[in-house]
């Protein structure tokens, strides 16, 4: 009687839940293709992550196993230097090269930004178009360099050897060349400070022996005596007459006193 008492209750219960499938299938249906759609989307991103992930593997592999190859390739380019493999510029941006040899090389378009090169030589070196922006080179050697289309602003210049150099077209704005040696360079269209302009002026010389060009001339100095004349005050330049002092004096206005 218990068996049959069961087998009752649950052909009652298969009835009743087929009897209701219609009704829950309805109100089930959306949030079961909302549920399907994050699964597979879930899938998919899953699928995508493992793609990645294989491609990145396999190309650590093919590095790792090709690493005498691509060695050498570096230390071919450090050779070559340029961009690219291209040209002559080398980097040597904020380095401490103090006293470094540069004599008889060609460095044109290279970067020495921030460095220290103090005491370096850079002796017959052909620098056209090189970067100097704040760079340290006291006490260089710059003699018979090519300094054309250099941009050396703010760079500190102190007791460097520029004898004989060509800095035609430079960028010396804001630089200090106190002490420096002039004797023979080409100035020619470079922009100097005013200030640094009368100090070179005051001891330039000479003529390039490369472009022929008058080193007092290509700063734009003139003649000695005119300069002497164009420096405020100075003792050195004629003075004015006391007779032209005092007419001068009588054509200004007398105000009410």
């Amino acid at each position: 009687m218990t068996s049959a008492l069961l087998m009752h209750c649950s052909s009652h219960c298969q009835l009743a839940f087929a009897g209701s499938t219609p009704r829950h299938e309805v109100r089930r249906a959306p949030i079961r293709t909302a549920l399907r759609a994050a699964a597979c989307e879930q899938a998919g991103e899953q699928a995508f992550d493992w793609r990645k992930a294989a491609a990145a593997t396999a190309l650590s592999a093919s590095l790792c196993l090709s690493g005498p190859a691509w060695a050498d390739l570096n230390k071919y380019e450090a050779a070559a230097g340029g961009e690219f493999n291209i040209g002559t510029a080398q980097q040597y941006g904020e380095a401490d090269i103090k006293g470094k040899d540069f004599h008889d090389q060609d460095l044109r378009r290279s970067n020495f930004t921030a460095a220290d090169c103090r005491d370096c030589n850079f002796k017959n070196t052909k620098l056209q178009g090189t970067y100097f922006i704040k760079t340290v080179v006291a006490r260089a050697n710059f003699e018979n360099a090519d300094l054309s289309d250099v941009l050396m602003d703010r760079a500190v210049l102190n007791d460097s050897n520029l004898t004989n150099a060509n800095l035609s077209r430079a960028i010396l704005t804001r630089s200090d060349l106190g002490g420096a040696k002039i004797s023979g360079t080409d100035f020619s269209n470079a922009l100097v400070d005013k200030t640094q302009q009368i100090a070179l002026c005051r001891y330039a010389e000479g003529t390039n022996s490369v472009t022929g060009v008058d080193t007092r001339k290509s700063l734009g100095c003139g003649s000695r005596r005119r300069f002497k004349e164009a420096s405020p005050s100075s003792p050195e330049g004629p003075q004015v007459d006391e007779r032209e002092k005092d007419a001068f004096r009588k054509t200004m206005p007398i105000y009410r006193q």
